[in-house]
């Protein structure tokens, strides 16, 4: 029985807590300064808590010795301090951070660690570029592949058609920070929230635009191999227009709290969401023009008899099935792992990993 680190004691963090202990082969501890937030996995089979505040760089590492892996579900300001501790502990890291800069820092700190690290292990970043890079490899020459992915209320009923279903922090990080891509063969920074778009699916229209880490490391895995490659987020149609106001006319993209303040009280949270997964992809096969989508949608469910919403069963798997692969030797040991690197039908496989692979929605087209 292998024995977990996971920063964050929040929802996604206590999902993969129970995901870990419930196959019977992993014991967790879970961290988290706050122990109001870990009162509510006291009595959990397998889990300890810890309480601990992460800037304490020698605390941390301290908690790490000796543990085989940590996953981090804490916010993205912190994946740097705990990337850096678990080099100092020797111990595999994995994280589902969207920032782009942060994930930069862990490739540096990767290239002398003994261990394995693999950033952005969640739904986007993490699955949609196994996914993404699994369509672009059978192509002889790759011309275009477009990533959409959006984690939506089933019943939105406010102006925003939004409930939060996620990191408050992170949905703000994503539509402030600048996004990269691929423009006519040429990697390029694009502003969030703009080259907004709608399209139709099962006969609901959805809109998507520009969100900033969702391509995780494609745009330098791909870089001259691929003349057009994006990422957007889906949002019901009004979402963007609504939020361009807050974040531009209203200035609160440079008052970060205060905008937090008024999503997470104005907001209700809600576990019956949907995850939409779209990734189109065209070029050249044998000489002819093809193209190739992956669509997929997943719902909440019952996991254990509890509950969890979509965005919790799709992250806290993603990051469950790659730790399990690596645990059994399925991975490199050693070094920066990125997403695209694993294999999607090993991926889907998993027990953890057959979420996805289990969805009625679930289809592939050519």
């Amino acid at each position: 029985m292998k024995t977990i680190a996971i920063i964050g004691a929040g929802k996604i963090g206590a999902t993969i807590a129970r995901l870990l202990t419930g196959s019977g082969d992993y014991r967790v501890t879970v961290i988290d300064r706050s122990p109001a937030e870990l009162a509510a996995l006291a009595g959990e089979p397998a889990v300890e808590t810890l309480a601990l505040d992460i800037s304490d760089s020698a605390a941390l590492t301290a908690a790490l010795t000796g543990k085989y892996a940590v996953l981090s579900a804490a916010p993205f300001h912190l994946t740097i301090a705990i990337a850096e501790a678990a080099a100092k502990a020797g111990v595999h890291y994995l994280d589902l951070t969207e920032d782009v800069a942060a994930t930069r820092r862990v490739k540096e700190i990767a290239a002398t660690a003994r261990t394995a690290f693999i950033p952005q292990c969640g739904l986007a970043p993490g699955f949609i570029s196994i996914v993404a890079n699994d369509l672009a490899r059978r192509f002889d020459n790759l011309d275009t592949l477009r990533m959409r992915v959006g984690a939506l209320p089933q019943y939105p009923s406010n102006a925003l058609n939004y409930n939060l279903t996620w990191s408050t922090d992170g949905v703000i990080n994503e539509y402030i920070e600048p996004c990269e891509a691929i423009v006519d063969g040429h990697m390029a920074e694009v502003p969030a929230l703009e080259e907004r778009e709608e399209f139709a699916l099962d006969g609901v229209t959805y809109e998507a635009f520009n969100t900033s880490g969702g391509l995780g490391t494609l745009c330098e895995t791909l870089k001259g191999k691929v003349r057009t490659l994006n990422y957007k987020t889906i949002r019901y149609p009004g979402h963007a227009a609504i939020m361009k106001a807050l974040l531009n006319d209203l200035g609160l993209r440079h008052r970060r709290e205060v905008l937090k303040d008024i999503l997470e009280n104005a907001l209700p949270a809600t576990l019956q969401d949907v995850v939409i997964i779209f990734v189109t992809a065209s070029g050249r096969q044998n000489g002819r023009l093809v193209q190739e989508t992956y669509a997929s949608k997943v719902y909440s469910g019952l996991i254990g008899g509890r509950l969890y919403s979509a965005i919790q069963i799709t992250t806290a798997s993603a990051i469950a099935a790659v730790l399990d692969m690596l645990a059994a030797g399925q991975l490199p040991q050693q070094g920066f792992l990125r997403q695209e690197d694993i294999p999607l039908p090993a991926f889907l496989a998993n027990r953890f990993g057959h979420a996805y692979a289990q969805d009625a929605g679930h289809r592939m087209a050519g």
